[in-house]
């Protein structure tokens, strides 16, 4: 072999290791893409805790169990766990009621007016601490007119959730799990909803902040 042959073979040798090693490079990009990487829809989340469901014009909204925030609520077996969801009545011109409430893991007792006005939202759980309902005495205003009280379609139902407790647990409400429960209204109808545990305030399935936000706290 001359010299000018050993050294086109050379250059060809080391063109086909350049080439292979681009395109190895080019299967790790091409593949990194769907592993080791964090992708949008990995942190895109449920905005709430609990399950939902539909029945005729009722929408039942973040349902869950709350955790214990009290002795009286341990949802220990044996003892009491209080339910939490939102009803909104899509109607726009009936009201509906939720008339009871049954589950398999004790007698289940609604405390409260349960009635879904057309186009509003009833709520259950436990009520605001702190926060006293607003006075519905009449004022005055600055010409000495008799100002008139904020009426109720104005509140917040936030503010005055409806009490729902099931009592004599038959077993552990436990984070992690569901448990059906079936919800009864007097014109939408019935519907089972396996319900899970509230996973707190503090729960990983919220959204982390962004890094610009994380910025304007320092």
């Amino acid at each position: 072999m001359t010299a000018l042959k050993a050294t086109t073979a050379s250059k060809a040798r080391r063109r086909a290791v350049t080439v292979a090693a681009l395109a190895a490079g080019a299967m790790l990009a091409l593949s990194g893409c769907g592993a080791g990487q964090i992708s949008q829809t990995a942190t895109q989340v449920a905005a709430v805790n609990g399950n939902s469901a539909n029945v005729g014009k009722v929408a039942l909204r973040d349902v869950r169990f709350l955790l214990p925030q009290s002795e009286e609520y341990n949802n220990a077996k044996g003892g009491k766990a209080v339910l939490a969801f939102s009803a909104i009545n899509l109607g726009e011109a009936k009201s509906d009621e939720l008339v009871s409430i049954t589950s398999d893991l004790g007698s289940v007792k609604i405390d409260g007016k349960a009635e879904i006005k057309p186009q509003t939202t009833l709520v259950a759980g436990y009520a605001k601490k702190g926060e006293a309902k607003p006075e519905a005495a009449a004022g005055h205003d600055q010409h000495g007119a008799s100002a008139e009280p904020a009426t109720e379609k104005a509140a917040d139902p936030d503010a005055n959730p409806l009490l729902i407790e099931i009592d004599g647990l038959s077993k552990d409400v436990t984070p992690g799990l569901t448990y059906p429960v079936t919800f009864n209204f007097k014109d939408a109808g019935t519907v089972v909803v396996n319900v899970p545990v509230d996973a707190g305030p503090g729960n990983p399935r919220q959204e982390p902040a962004k890094a610009d936000e994380k910025k304007s706290e320092h």
